[in-house]
């Protein structure tokens, strides 16, 4: 049965998953942090927490610091090596990430925190992330990470994608009068 309204060929993209449910991890994570917060507090006290608190944002602002401080060293020495900077030692983005997870309030985030600042957690996460951005940068599918960078797309009214740049000459040194007036 047709309502006689044009129909396109292509089909509404589906929302990724991970676009769909992060908001409702994050609620969860968020809610999950505060129930155990309170848990700890019933416990311990409320003191305790706030002690443990403080002690995470002290600790992760060091680890944050001590690693920003590795990662400038090493852009030194590279830069006076006249080379790019190695990522041999590594792990400078993933101990930051774990001293920003101590620095965030929670038991969660300072448990995760932790664990990123353990060399062997480091890298297996960075072999994952390592394996994971290879798949995505070698899938050659139009759309894809892989090809975002080698295409250029222009999305017509009726739909239809046109592939192809725009290549654009104005003369510099001409009158602003005699120029051909822009089009669209």
């Amino acid at each position: 049965m047709t309502t006689g309204a044009p129909t396109s060929p292509h089909s509404p993209r589906p929302r990724p998953r991970l676009r769909r449910y992060l908001p409702l991890g994050i609620a969860a994570w968020l809610v999950l942090e505060i129930w155990l917060l309170t848990l700890v507090a019933g416990a311990a006290g409320g003191f305790a927490v706030f002690l443990l608190l403080v002690a995470g944002l002290v600790l992760g602002a060091a680890v944050i610091k001590r690693a920003g401080r590795r990662a400038f060293q090493n852009l030194n020495e590279a830069l006076q090596r006249g080379g790019a900077p190695s990522t041999g030692r590594g792990g400078n983005g993933l101990t930051m990430l774990g001293g920003l997870l101590l620095m965030i309030p929670g038991m969660i985030s300072d448990v995760m925190g932790l664990l990123l600042l353990l060399p062997p957690v480091q890298r297996a996460v960075s072999r994952y992330a390592e394996r994971t951005v290879d798949r995505k940068l070698r899938a050659s599918a139009p759309g894809t990470l892989g090809d975002a960078f080698q295409q250029a797309r222009i999305h017509r009214p009726d739909g239809k994608v046109v592939q192809g740049e725009v290549i654009r000459e104005e003369p510099t040194d001409a009158p602003r009068e005699q120029r051909p007036p822009l089009t669209r």
